[in-house]
């Protein structure tokens, strides 16, 4: 028997926490609905101190936030809890302050007598175009828990193929910094030491530990201009990919790079093709969701291809045939839907082209990092092995010097 932790609601709409045993999760929140609580969360307790390894707080900060509020919402709502209360508790939830305020501002303009999704609207840093317009839809259906039940999905899909691309990069990256940072401490402060006792002797010195030196003396010469301008064309750069032409520029440069080009499209046709699956699922026109989607697309040159998927959506073709023309896909996508066409179940390709592209996306992932590993490696150790070479030659000549 295990012991979990739990949060869970009460017939009072208050909350509970506490540790319950069970053979495994599922088992702990039955047992808490047989005591007449809702589980919000069952699973691992939280830590309270110690070392933990954490993405940066620009990474995951919102993206999780919003996952974890639309879980705890889709819960409540699916337990028959009020809306204004289901909100208020996951304010309670909210372990972020600063996303408790925005919770709390939400569920001010809701008492206010605007409706939920206007009342989101007003922070569109946190809930996108897609999210407002799916429980906008829900709340004209009637079908606000089902809504919240399928963004939870949609988010907890994107969430982990990001978690997952982001883990993958990060030892490879650890990699090439610490390389380079090895590198440039040897031709800092270890070479120059070997410089002083070859001036010292007047001995020749090997060709090998000549070019170390040479490279050793230009960096302590150079270092700091050229590590200015790299700090300045890496702001250039940035300055330029806030444009819409430098954007543009960038994400099709992406693309076209060996392996990872391929892993970016992939990734960003799972992306589409689940928000696609959630809106269309929910009633949502094709000409809208297709816009929504491609609004929350990280490479805008995919988005701009689908503004032509979207004119040929409303001349009458379809979906399929006009997004195999704009080649923005891969092949299979267009193969796909149109047999969710012809069969008439379209949110279900959707989402079945989705689980693909999310399975191949990190098998693509695997690929990419399976050959950038090793590439770093090999580069990082003959750098390194060649300044120790070096130092190693120039040592041996200046012991055969002395002999």
């Amino acid at each position: 028997m295990n012991s979990f932790y739990f949060k869970a609601v009460g017939a009072d709409g208050k909350l509970r926490t506490g540790s319950l045993h069970g053979e495994h999760e599922r088992a702990v929140a039955r047992e808490l609905r047989k005591q007449g609580l809702t589980p919000v969360f069952v699973g691992a307790a939280p830590p309270r101190g110690g070392f933990s390894l954490k993405l940066p707080e620009w990474n995951r900060g919102k993206s999780r936030d919003v996952l974890f509020f639309t879980q705890e919402l889709s819960t409540l709502l699916s337990a028959g809890v009020p809306l204004d209360r289901a909100l208020g508790i996951a304010g309670e939830l909210t372990e972020r302050p600063a996303f408790r305020l925005i919770l709390q501002d939400v569920l001010r303009i809701l008492k206010g007598g605007r409706s939920l999704a206007d009342s989101l609207a007003q922070h569109p840093a946190y809930f996108s175009d897609l999210y407002v317009n799916m429980v906008r839809a829900g709340e004209a259906s009637g079908t606000l828990d089902a809504v919240f039940e399928r963004l939870a999905e949609f988010e907890r899909s994107r969430d982990e193929l990001r978690g997952f691309i982001i883990s993958s990069m990060m030892y490879p990256t650890l990699l090439l910094i610490v390389g380079i940072g090895s590198v440039l401490v040897l031709l800092q402060f270890v070479v120059p030491r070997f410089a002083a006792v070859f001036e010292e002797s007047h001995m020749r010195m090997p060709l090998a530990a000549q070019l170390m030196l040479t490279a050793s003396d230009w960096l302590r010469t150079y270092g700091l201009f050229l590590a200015g301008g790299v700090v300045l064309a890496a702001a250039a750069l940035r300055s330029y990919m806030g444009t819409p032409a430098g954007r543009l520029w960038w994400d099709t440069l992406r693309l076209r790079v060996p392996l990872l080009g391929d892993a970016l499209r992939k990734a960003e046709t799972a992306r589409f093709a689940r928000a696609m699956s959630t809106l269309v699922a929910n009633s949502v026109p094709l000409v809208q969701s297709i816009s929504i989607s491609a609004a929350i697309l990280n490479n805008k040159r995919i988005a701009g291809a689908l503004d032509g998927v979207a004119q040929g959506v409303k001349r009458g073709e379809g979906i399929a045939g006009p997004l195999a023309r704009a080649a923005c896909f891969p092949p299979l996508a267009g193969h796909l839907l149109a047999v969710g066409e012809e069969t008439g179940r379209l949110d279900q390709m959707f989402a079945r082209m989705a689980d693909i592209y999310e399975t191949d996306t990190k098998a693509a992932i695997r690929r990419f990092t399976s050959l950038f590993e090793p590439l770093v490696i090999l580069i990082m150790g003959v750098m390194v092995g060649g300044l120790i070479l070096s130092i190693l030659l120039a040592i041996t000549s200046i012991n055969e010097a002395a002999i």
